[in-house]
């Protein structure tokens, strides 16, 4: 059992370095593109990494042999936004702790802060509709698969938009990673650089999952459990990591831009994908995930909202994973 277990480090380390040259290069790709940093976080770096899930929940629900796996894929979509608003806010506020050393320091400027509050107005519209939808049966649901689609056209639209705050577009960027001696490199390396990077945190994330499914046995652990905490946590780590690396830089507003806009991309395009091919009939286990999501993104909501956002608050929401893992012991799969 120790070659899955070295695999798991193995492929972990590989996930956060190709991480380190994703968010290089995704910056440079916005700057080229004259794409603000806001719009960089929430829609390029979003994109980029939530891509291999959207993939494999497409995989999963169009092209699954039985109901158990067409039911992978809408775990995943509901999985997904759990993982990130709980555990990777929680590792966004404990990286700002470590970094800065400042328990109550509040993490962003006002300008920064409105636009997060409008980013999570747009997922509890979304999400609520979402988990709506997979808690009643009827004949055209398949047909409202589509307005998840344009519901994330219009955010990508908006955020497209938007604009940075003051100083931020003259700000300089580290030297991008595979052309180190230019000052500044063409579009075309910064494109191969996120391209190879997101090749590498594709493949490697698959590694880590088949990792956790083949220890998760060995440990004891249903595959059930598996499947609902552990590969959610997997197939995020990406995200999580970069916002790790944005937050040491020093730009934890890309950071948290970054988790919304993954979080929109779950909430929006692998759930049009599971009403499409599946009935999108969410059992109790899953409607307790869309709980504990909703109940971290309100509360990250009020904490916005009332300017009392510090990295130690935002570190406990942690702790909604672990009520949400405490929980599925009482809930029948």
């Amino acid at each position: 059992m120790m070659l899955p277990f070295a695999l798991l480090l193995a492929s972990a380390v590989a996930i956060y370095l190709a991480c380190e040259f994703f968010v290089n290069g995704v910056e440079w790709v916005g700057r080229k593109f004259k794409v603000s940093q806001n719009a960089t976080g929430s829609v390029l770096a979003a994109f980029g990494t939530a891509l291999p899930e959207s993939v494999v929940t497409f995989v999963a629900v169009v092209f699954g042999a039985g109901p158990e796996q067409k039911e992978l894929g809408v775990g995943a979509a509901i999985g997904g936004p759990l993982a990130l608003a709980t555990v990777a806010y929680a590792i966004v506020g404990l990286t700002f702790i470590l970094t800065k050393g400042k328990l109550d320091q509040h993490l962003f400027s006002r300008t920064s802060t409105q636009r997060l509050i409008s980013d999570q107005k747009w997922f509890m519209s979304i999400f609520v509709v979402k988990i709506a939808l997979g808690l009643v049966a009827f004949a055209i649901k398949p047909w409202l698969g589509i307005l998840f689609l344009v519901a994330y056209g219009l955010y990508v639209r908006k955020k497209m938009q938007s604009v940075d705050e003051a100083g931020n577009e003259h700000e300089e960027l580290e030297a991008l990673k595979i052309f180190p001696s230019s000052d500044n490199p063409s579009t075309g390396w910064a494109l191969l650089q996120c391209v190879g990077a997101l090749v590498v945190i594709f493949f490697s994330s698959q590694l880590f999952v088949h990792q956790l499914e083949t220890i998760g046995p060995w440990l004891g652990l249903p595959a059930q459990i598996v499947a609902l905490l552990l590969s959610p946590i997997a197939t995020e780590l990406p995200e999580i990591l970069n916002a790790v690396i944005w937050v040491r830089q020093g730009k934890q507003n890309m950071a948290l831009s970054n988790i919304s806009g993954a979080m929109m991309i779950q909430a929006t395009i692998p759930s049009a994908l599971g009403i499409f091919f599946t009935p999108w009939i969410l059992g109790h286990a899953l409607v307790w995930a869309a709980i504990v999501t909703m109940t971290s993104i309100l509360g990250l909501y009020f904490l916005l909202k009332h300017n009392k956002l510090t990295g130690s608050r935002l570190s406990w929401f942690g702790m909604l994973y672990v009520i949400f893992a405490a929980g599925l012991y009482f809930i029948p799969f």
